[in-house]
């Protein structure tokens, strides 16, 4: 008997010694572990007299519970005390203003913004997305969109070209997005109504011009298609997209390889204070390129241009988004200047749409 109270006076000594829950571990492993010194006494009962076991089991018994209990009294101050220490050490200043969730700080670039707002626009009028790589043969960049030989349009300093393969062929990056109208029109069948939104790439860069930039097209297929509807979908989407009530429009004969006729559109503007505002003034810019779509480019993917008629457009997201937001320096939609996009860019849940503002 006097071993096992000598034994509980050193465990609580120890219990009572260890600084840390560390510390108190090593004590209770010591003690009640699978080796643990009140461990080694309880595995001495087996072989004691069953009058030996009424008075040693017991006694070891109530050993073990008193150093478990002991450990458990000490594993709650030592906590209490870590916790104490550690709140002392980290202390929060409550004089700083909150943090801002990502949904507040983080910001939508103006090119997404304004995509968004083109698909709306023209998603309402019951136009389809398509997509298309970025990287082209010259069949579907140029070839089968009308554009002859030695236009200059396939020269090198206009257009990123890849290493020549071996039968001499050449692979790109797409000039303009028309190379998806043609792989839109052989593999679909007329009606077609689509928008494609994309990049482009031409090796040009200055303050309206980069070398990578974005365009959207749109192209109608049917077998009445005329300019009227052309000339009606273009002036309904101008005005939904710079908010105007009336916007007038000027076409003008131009010329495009893969449209005959070819037109380009001014809309009605007045500048004023380096600002544009449309739907007003007396003057003109010029906006898109458009026409109908030449029989050659029908003919190249399948279809009838006797039976089949169809108008396309194209212009640039950049350009709009800078005439519609102020913005005067296309290479800064590349440099990933945050103050720039928390300038201009757009909240991230405010997804646009007709009904609520394209741009509130």
């Amino acid at each position: 008997m006097s071993d096992i109270t000598q034994l509980e006076n050193e465990l609580l000594a120890a219990i009572a010694s260890a600084k840390d829950e560390a510390g108190l571990e090593a004590v209770r492993v010591a003690a009640l572990g699978k080796s643990g010194s009140v461990s080694a006494l309880l595995k001495t009962l087996g072989a004691m007299t069953p009058d030996e076991r009424k008075v040693q089991g017991p006694a070891i018994n109530g050993l073990k519970e008193r150093v478990g209990a002991a450990i458990a009294t000490a594993k709650d101050a030592l906590g209490s005390s870590a916790l104490d220490a550690r709140l002392n050490s980290e202390t929060v200043d409550v004089t700083l203003p909150v943090r801002e969730a990502p949904t507040e700080t983080g910001r939508v670039h103006p090119i997404s913004q304004v995509t968004d707002e083109l698909t709306a626009i023209f998603a309402d009028m019951g136009f389809a997305v398509a997509e298309g790589p970025d990287i082209e043969t010259d069949d579907y960049n140029f070839t089968k969109l009308n554009f002859p030989e030695g236009h200059p349009a396939r020269e090198m300093h206009d257009t990123f070209y890849f290493p020549q393969k071996p039968d001499g062929s050449r692979l790109l990056l797409r000039t303009h997005t028309s190379p998806v109208q043609v792989r839109t029109m052989l593999t679909q069948t007329p009606p077609i109504r689509v928008i494609i939104p994309g990049r482009t790439y031409r090796s040009d860069s200055d303050q309206t011009h980069t070398p990578m930039f974005h365009q959207v097209e749109g192209l109608v297929i049917d077998k009445g298609s005329h300019l009227g509807h052309l000339k009606w979908i273009l002036e309904e989407f101008c005005k939904a997209f710079f908010e105007v009530d009336q916007v007038k429009m000027r076409f003008r004969p131009s010329f495009f390889p893969f449209t005959e006729p070819s037109l380009e559109v001014d809309i009605q503007c007045r500048r004023d204070k380096g600002e544009i505002r449309f739907g007003e003034g007396e003057d003109w810019l010029e906006i898109l390129g458009c026409g109908m779509v030449h029989p050659n480019v029908l003919k190249n993917c399948g279809l009838d241009p006797a039976e089949y008629r169809g108008f396309a457009w194209g212009m640039g997201i950049d350009r709009i988004a800078m005439l519609k937001y102020g913005m005067n320096d296309l290479r800064a939609f590349f440099e990933a200047d945050v103050r720039w996009l928390a300038h201009y860019g757009f909240r991230p849940l405010d997804f646009p749409t007709l009904a609520g503002g394209l741009s509130s």
